[in-house]
């Protein structure tokens, strides 16, 4: 494993989007802004801890329990937890709109981050990942990492 890169278990990481994924579709179908507020706020401060916001479920109950097996990769974790935090601000805006009667502008932007967190949840590909990659390219400062070797920008790392 390169110096630069940690191991970071991915189930912790599908956990987390399931969860996303589930409690805003359930917000919509109920048509409860406050249920989307509640995943930003566990979002935001998975970000600020720089872990998996849902990690406690993981952790506490599905991991313990056998019903999910970690899957430990090198990685580096400053990717997801910028693409965790860009999500949160997605849906603190999308809470925004729903509370300022943008039905439309808000739950287009839920089911953004919805589509977002399934194609990381189904297919391996992380678009917040794939962006901080793309502003490391660029120098911007505070984004300095690059992706694992043999690793396309925002998709799930390789087992080694």
């Amino acid at each position: 494993m390169p110096p630069t890169l940690q191991k970071i278990d991915h189930a912790a990481l599908r956990v987390n989007q399931s969860f996303i994924i589930v409690l805003n579709v359930l917000a919509f179908i109920v048509n409860a802004w406050w249920l989307s507020a509640l995943v930003m706020v566990i979002m935001a401060s998975g970000s600020l801890r720089k872990q998996p916001g849902f990690r406690p479920a993981y952790t506490g109950l599905l991991k313990p329990r056998g019903w999910v097996k970690p899957d430990v990769l090198a990685d580096n974790p400053e990717p997801h937890v910028f693409a965790q935090g860009f999500g949160a601000v997605v849906l603190a805006l999308a809470v925004v709109a729903l509370l300022l009667g943008q039905g439309a502008l808000g739950w287009g932007l839920v089911w953004l981050v919805i589509a977002l967190a399934a194609l990381n949840l189904f297919v391996g590909f992380c678009a917040g990942c794939a962006v901080y990659y793309w502003l490391a390219r660029f120098n911007v400062p505070g984004f300095g990492k690059n992706p694992p070797p043999g690793t396309f920008p925002g998709m799930r790392p390789k087992d080694a």
